[in-house]
């Protein structure tokens, strides 16, 4: 069985869809998912010249992170897993607003307490944020976002890297044929892009 640590924002459009992937990959290979939290929000604090849009929406990404480690350090990391689900399900599907109400939702959702939702609106447990963002980051170093993945190589040490970057979700074998192939290009040594101009939108079908 092979461990893939995938590093999300839950604002992150392309992060979800990707997430989305690797759960189909479970289905057909023998992968394990484990998520983990980064924020882009933290990534980009003091960059200057970020469009104005882009900045609205870094503005609104402290709440998920934060509400999200909360739940990690109270509950655990597999807590992680669904209410990253239920979370962009409301955000990226749904187009909920990022606030109080959603967070007040997806917990009672979980039924996890909703006293939960006041560590959105704090800076309590950035701290523990900080360091799982590092963990993340760091390996790929500061010029990628996420979504980001760590998973053992063909030596067996541990590869990371930033993507893939797809739209919208493959399914089936044809997820599994990804992976394989993603696999392939970030355990060659010395390999580090593959890029070309995204022409599409994040479909989230």
């Amino acid at each position: 069985m092979t461990v893939a640590n995938m590093w999300f924002d839950p604002i992150c459009p392309w992060a979800w869809i990707t997430s989305r992937w690797l759960l189909e990959v479970e289905q057909v290979r023998d992968v394990q998912v484990r998520f983990h939290v980064m924020s882009l929000s933290m990534l980009n604090a003091g960059r200057t010249g970020l469009p104005e849009w882009y900045q609205k929406f870094l503005s609104r990404g402290w709440g998920p992170v934060r509400l999200a480690i909360a739940a990690e350090q109270k509950h655990g990391n597999d807590i992680l897993r669904d209410l990253y689900t239920a979370l962009g399900t409301r955000i990226h599907h749904g187009k909920a607003p990022v606030d109080r109400d959603l967070y007040v939702e997806v917990l009672t959702e979980l039924g996890l307490a909703t006293e939960l939702a006041d560590a959105a609106e704090t800076a309590d447990h950035d701290p523990a944020l900080l360091a799982s963002h590092h963990a993340g980051m760091d390996p790929v170093g500061d010029e990628v976002g996420t979504p980001v993945i760590h998973t053992p190589g063909p030596d067996g040490r541990s590869i990371a890297f930033f993507g893939p970057v797809v739209t919208p979700t493959p399914r089936g074998e044809a997820a599994g044929k990804l992976w394989d192939g993603v696999l392939l290009v970030s355990g060659t040594d010395g390999f580090f892009e593959l890029k070309r101009t995204r022409t599409r939108s994040p479909s989230f079908e």
